[in-house]
C-alpha cells in the first residue's frame, strides 16, 4: 500500500496528491495515467463474506452487505481486478451505474 505524501488544492476545486507506492504496486497499473481511483483501506468498515458453491466448492461469490445493495443494477455491466501487496489483496469491482452503457 502506498501514502499521500503532500496534496494540494487548486483554483479548479481538484486536488493534486503526490503519493509513493511500492514498485510492485506502480507496476499493476500497466501504464495507465487516467482514471485512477485513490481509496484508503482505512474506510474499509463494512463487514463482508465469501460463499462457495458447487462440486467441491470450486466457485466463490463476494457477497454484497445489505446496506450496500441501495439502487445496484443488477443487470449492470461489472468489470473487476485484482490487486496484489506484501500482505493484501484487494478485489476491486466496478459497477456501471446505468446498466450496459
Amino acid at each position: 500500500m502506498g501514502s499521500i505524501i503532500s496534496s494540494k488544492a487548486r483554483e479548479d476545486g481538484k486536488v493534486v496528491f503526490e503519493v509513493v507506492v511500492d514498485y510492485d504496486e506502480a507496476t499493476q497499473l500497466k501504464g495507465h495515467m487516467h482514471n485512477i481511483y485513490v481509496f484508503s483501506e482505512k474506510n474499509s468498515k463494512e463487514k463482508a463474506s465469501i460463499s462457495e458453491r458447487g462440486k467441491n466448492d470450486a466457485t466463490k461469490y463476494f457477497l454484497i452487505p445489505k446496506d450496500l445493495r441501495e439502487d445496484l443494477n443488477y443487470e449492470a455491466k461489472v468489470t473487476c481486478q485484482r490487486v496484489e501487496t506484501k500482505t493484501k489483496i484487494a478485489f476491486i469491482y466496478l459497477v456501471n451505474k446505468n446498466g450496459f452503457k
